[in-house]
C-alpha cells in the first residue's frame, strides 16, 4: 500500500482555493503522538483542546471544529475510531465524540508500515507540510504537532513536491529594490542582502506561481506574520494589522501595531505589483480577524 499516495489524496472540501487543512492537522498530531507512544489512543475529549489550537493557528479564518476531521478522515484509510459501543465513529457531532469516549489512532496497517519502516514518518509528515503549509510555518507547527524531524533529510522527502522556480527571490527582490515591503528594512553584508524573504502571497502549496505578482520583498518578522495572518495587504496596497493581534510592548506597537494603513514600500517603477486575485485569496484563507482601523500619522 503506498501510504505516501493516500496522504497526498486526503479528501478534502475544495473550491477556488479554500484552505481546509483540518484532516492534515489531526495527521500530524496523530504522527506526533505515534512517534512518542507508538500503542497510544486518542481520546477525543482529552485532545479536543490541542486540536483546536493547531485549527485556530494554522488553519483558515473561519471558525471549526476539529470533530469534523476526527470522524472524516476514517475514510481516508489512515485513522479509525472507536467509542465505547465498539469499533466506529459515531459521528462528527462534537457531544457525541465526546459522551461515547471516542478515541482515534493511526489505522492498524498504517501503524505496522511506520514501525517497519521509521523514514515512512517523517516522509509523510513532510508531504503534509510541502502540500498544505508554506516553508516559514514548518518548523512550528512540527513543534506545535509536537513532532520530531531530521533538518538533513526533510528538503529530500517529498515525491508528489512541485518544482520551485528559483529565480523568483532574487526577482522579487529587485522589485521591491532590496526593502521589506511592510517596513522598509534593508539589511546587507557586505554586499548580500540579510533577513529579506521571497513572501508568496497565495501560497505556493495552494497553486500560488512563482511570479513577481505573487510575491512581496518581507523581512524575516514580516514574512512569518503575514504567512501567519496577523498582517495583510488590501487591495489598495495597504498594510491590514488583525484586531487579534496583541502586543503591549514599544516594539510590537513600532513593528506591528503602527504597520496599519501604510501604503506598501514598492514595488520599483516598472514592476507588477502584487494582483489583486493572490490578495484577495490571502485575505480570505490566511488573515484572521478584522483589520485595525489605520493608525494616525
Amino acid at each position: 500500500m503506498d501510504w505516501l499516495e493516500r496522504t497526498a489524496k486526503l479528501r478534502q472540501w475544495t473550491r477556488g482555493g479554500t484552505r481546509a487543512p483540518h484532516k492534515p492537522l489531526l495527521l500530524l498530531y496523530a504522527l506526533g503522538r505515534f512517534q512518542r507512544d507508538a500503542d497510544s489512543e486518542l481520546l477525543y475529549s482529552a485532545v479536543e483542546e490541542d486540536l483546536q489550537r493547531l485549527l485556530t493557528e494554522y488553519g483558515p479564518p473561519n471558525r471549526t471544529t476539529p470533530a469534523y476531521p476526527f470522524h472524516h478522515l476514517v475514510s481516508d484509510g489512515v485513522w479509525e475510531v472507536r467509542t465505547d459501543r465498539g469499533h466506529g465513529s459515531p459521528g462528527s457531532g462534537v457531544r457525541d465524540l465526546r459522551e461515547t469516549g471516542a478515541a482515534g489512532r493511526l489505522a492498524p496497517e498504517l501503524r505496522t508500515a511506520l514501525r517497519r519502516e521509521p523514514e515512512l514518518l517523517r516522509r509523510m509528515a513532510q508531504l503534509l507540510l510541502d502540500r498544505h503549509f508554506p516553508p516559514s510555518l514548518h518548523g512550528e507547527l512540527c513543534e506545535a504537532a509536537d513532532l520530531e524531524l531530521e533538518p538533513a533529510k526533510t528538503e529530500q522527502l517529498s515525491t508528489v513536491r512541485r518544482q520551485r522556480d528559483r529565480r523568483m527571490r532574487e526577482l522579487v527582490l529587485i522589485a521591491y529594490e532590496y526593502q521589506c515591503a511592510f517596513c522598509g528594512y534593508d539589511g546587507r553584508i557586505g554586499a548580500m542582502p540579510v533577513g529579506l524573504e521571497a513572501a508568496h502571497v497565495r501560497w505556493w502549496a495552494f497553486g500560488g506561481p512563482d511570479d513577481v505578482d505573487n510575491g512581496l520583498c518581507l523581512c524575516t518578522l514580516h514574512h512569518k506574520l503575514f504567512d501567519k495572518g496577523v498582517l495583510g495587504v488590501d487591495n489598495g496596497h495597504r498594510i491590514l494589522v488583525s484586531q487579534r493581534f496583541v502586543g503591549h510592548s514599544p516594539a510590537a506597537r513600532e513593528h506591528v501595531i503602527a504597520l496599519a494603513g501604510r501604503p506598501l514600500v514598492g514595488p520599483q517603477s516598472g514592476a507588477r505589483p502584487v494582483a489583486a486575485d493572490h490578495l484577495a485569496w490571502h485575505i480570505g484563507q490566511v488573515f484572521h480577524g478584522t483589520p485595525r482601523p489605520a493608525t494616525a500619522a
